[in-house]
């Protein structure tokens, strides 16, 4: 199964969960679509990595948002020339939403080589040109991207060469090699790359990513942290659910708590208790961890 049908199908929950809320969260999406098709990023302007976030909540609802001004919205983007690796694969990930049907001819052998060319020697991908070693993070992408085109890239255990060199002392990773300590998301996307590609994984991660939990519900992203986040919550939840590691009844609670408290009556969530923005990403991510949260329970 894809990365994105993985967080799909945990999202599908979450309507269930919110009850009549769901009908709210329906509503706020229609209004993050613009005129041009694309989803608005913080400022209102259309932006590719919005749209992958909007498309798949809308998918959550078994919705769909005006595909044809998606589509035209894609279209002037061409083959994703002079776009980093971020774009280029929500790029390539949007028209895997759209289907094979909607796409140019000869478009996706496009994206696919250009995704090739922020692969670094390692085995992995990262969006800075320059830098030498992939990330997690442009390695999580550019497997996501490949596989909603229905394709795997090429030499893909190759994968695990680049996050070796990322693992950290305190049995976690981070997202460049020979740091001191883990970072939550670095951690959680290597945990889905691993899982997703049927290689093992050490049980003392799972550890690691419980010890993240913060008092008041939600996960930090770095050790220490002062404040959970819903990105670093969700993306914990879903790398915990990979490696069978259940909350107790009273951790799933508090998580649900502060999930809650992030969520706002217009039909959005907010990314933590110091944002007062409301986006298609922090929606989704809002969703997916409604998902594990109810599967946990």
């Amino acid at each position: 199964m894809s990365l994105r049908l993985e967080m799909l199908q945990v999202a599908r929950v979450a309507p269930t969960v919110l009850g009549e809320a769901a009908g709210l969260v329906k509503e706020f999406l229609r209004g993050q679509q613009n005129s041009d098709g694309g989803f608005k990023d913080r400022s209102g302007k259309s932006d590719l990595y919005y749209t992958v976030f909007g498309l798949d909540a809308y998918a959550v609802f078994q919705a769909e948002p005006n595909l044809d001004a998606v589509e035209k919205f894609l279209g002037t983007f061409a083959d994703g020339d002079g776009l980093d690796l971020v774009h280029l694969s929500c790029l390539t990930r949007c028209w895997g939403s759209l289907g094979k049907d909607r796409m140019p001819k000869g478009l996706r052998a496009k994206l696919l080589q250009r995704l090739e060319s922020f692969r670094k020697p390692c085995g992995g991908w990262d969006n800075n040109l320059k830098r030498e070693h992939g990330t997690a993070y442009g390695s999580f992408l550019a497997l996501g991207a490949y596989q909603d085109m229905g394709k795997l890239p090429p030499k893909p255990l190759r994968i695990l060469q680049s996050l070796k060199k990322l693992e950290t002392p305190d049995h976690a990773w981070n997202n460049h090699p020979n740091l001191p300590i883990g970072s939550t998301n670095p951690t959680a996307g290597a945990v889905v790359l691993l899982n997703n590609l049927h290689l093992p994984i050490n049980a003392e991660v799972g550890q690691w990513l419980r010890a993240r939990l913060h008092p008041q519900g939600g996960f930090v992203a770095v050790p220490g942290a002062p404040m959970p986040d819903l990105l670093s919550t969700a993306t914990a939840l879903h790398a915990l659910a990979a490696m069978d590691v259940r909350l107790t009844e009273e951790e799933t609670d508090r998580c649900l708590d502060f999930v809650d408290s992030l969520w706002n009556a217009t039909g959005g969530f907010h990314g933590h208790w110091s944002d007062d923005y409301l986006d298609c990403e922090y929606t989704f991510y809002g969703l997916l961890a409604l998902g594990h949260l109810s599967l946990n329970g």
